[in-house]
């Protein structure tokens, strides 16, 4: 049951995270629907001298080691089975036991040690939808978090910290995602890839390596490869699948932006079958509205290969980044709360209608398609409107009354109203 080992910047010890319970001699007979526990064991880099630290804490999910080597930071995420409220909590470990620095009633995504491991860094959310988005800290010897970005206009989804105590942030803007830097309780942009995407990066993580540091960037023309940070800028330094693009006729990819009729401002991403053209024959044709999954989430300006295979069949697809989707502003974010039937619906709708304005979509030959949120989306259209002439809804949750209480995944975060109280809210959608 170990995972997730990381090395100590000292190099001395290793830290990872460790199911403490006796294997399940029935497990290949019988499933058991509880919580999974995960402790801290540490031992030294040559194999020698395990043991637990902080073995009071059960569910740890994230980690970092001090500067020093001495303590690691741990975040608890509170058991996802059979609740209503959602909490994570930081403490920091080391031999003698844990102390206790916040506790914050959202989840926390990556923790890092900054200011010279003086204060902690994470990224989590004050919004209903406890998806986190914006970068927080904490001083390590126990205070109030604060919100180091109240007035962001992206999401920062997710962070990570290097052995030499710079924080890199992953930034959602619109479509777009970048790697910021954090220092001094200050975001600045850091690295952007043209015309698409780069996520967190990966690094040494021995304090006396050198300070490398290698990405992922992708494009709509490209997959994923790997890009390494040289004089201030990105290099690419693997080309999968360009061998294989190079013979590829694609279309364009167009980064889109329209008014829905109750005035909010949307973005999405157009994908068209190559040599279209508005206007020529067979145009308009036929056409795809594409939400994404989530909700909390966002198609990015990556290669596709959903949206490019259904383009290759004809089809211009357009993939909207309706309320709730990250990447627009936490007041973007949190407007879904106990809204997904009503003004999601009404922005994947509305893509719909800007597509047909474009003369990129015959109103008669309409199609909708999404998966899990997206999946839900597209079941609930189909009860409002008439309009599309084929469906697919995949992994899409039906009856939120039933699945909640019931299932051991945890979905409050867009309503956390209690249905054994009241059905209606969830009978609504």
């Amino acid at each position: 049951g170990m995972h997730d080992p990381v090395i100590s910047p000292d190099g001395k010890h290793i830290a990872m995270l460790v199911d403490p319970r006796p294997k399940d001699a029935l497990q290949q007979v019988r499933e058991v629907i509880e919580n999974d526990q995960s402790r801290l064991y540490v031992l030294d880099a040559d194999g020698t001298h395990g043991r637990w630290w902080c073995p009071d804490l059960n569910y740890v999910g994230q980690m970092a080691w001090s500067p020093d080597g001495s303590r690691v930071a741990v975040v608890s995420e509170m058991p996802k089975i059979g609740h209503h409220d959602v909490h994570d909590s930081i403490d920091i470990c080391d031999a003698s036991g844990a102390r206790h620095i916040a506790q914050l009633p959202a989840p926390i995504s990556g923790i890092a040690w900054t200011d010279g491991g003086r204060t902690l860094a994470f990224t989590s959310t004050a919004t209903q939808v406890l998806t986190p988005d914006h970068v927080w800290t904490v001083p390590a010897d126990g205070g109030t978090p604060q919100d180091r970005t109240p007035r962001l206009d992206g999401s920062a989804v997710s962070l990570v910290g290097d052995p030499h105590g710079t924080v890199w942030v992953e930034l959602h803007k619109g479509v777009s995602i970048e790697v910021d830097r954090f220092r001094g309780g200050r975001l600045t942009t850091a690295y952007t890839w043209p015309g698409g995407i780069v996520v967190q990066p990966v690094f040494p993580m021995l304090a006396s390596s050198a300070q490398a540091l290698a990405f992922n960037v992708a494009d709509p023309a490209h997959t994923t490869n790997v890009a390494v940070a040289r004089g201030g800028r990105l290099e690419r330094i693997t080309h999968e699948s360009d061998d294989l693009m190079s013979h590829l006729s694609l279309g364009e990819v167009r980064v889109v932006a329209w008014t829905a009729k109750d005035g909010t401002h949307l973005q999405g991403i157009a994908t068209f079958p190559a040599g279209y053209a508005p206007g020529a024959p067979g145009a308009p044709g036929r056409f795809l509205v594409l939400p994404h999954g989530g909700p909390e989430g966002n198609d990015t300006l990556a290669f596709d290969l959903l949206a490019r295979f259904v383009a290759g069949l004809g089809y211009v697809v357009l993939q909207p980044e309706y309320r709730g989707s990250t990447g627009y502003g936490s007041a973007f974010l949190n407007s879904i709360y106990q809204h997904f039937g009503d003004r999601a619906y009404s922005d994947v709708d509305s893509a719909t209608d800007y597509a047909i304005s474009q003369g990129w979509a015959d109103p008669g030959r309409l199609a909708i398609f999404g998966w899990s949120a997206g999946g839900f989306m597209t079941a609930w259209t189909v009860t409002q409107t008439h309009r599309y002439r084929a469906s697919v809804e995949g992994a899409g949750i039906t009856d939120w009354l039933s699945f909640i209480p019931e299932s051991d995944i945890a979905q409050v975060d867009y309503d956390a109203r209690y249905e054994e109280r009241d059905a209606a809210p969830f009978l609504q959608f």
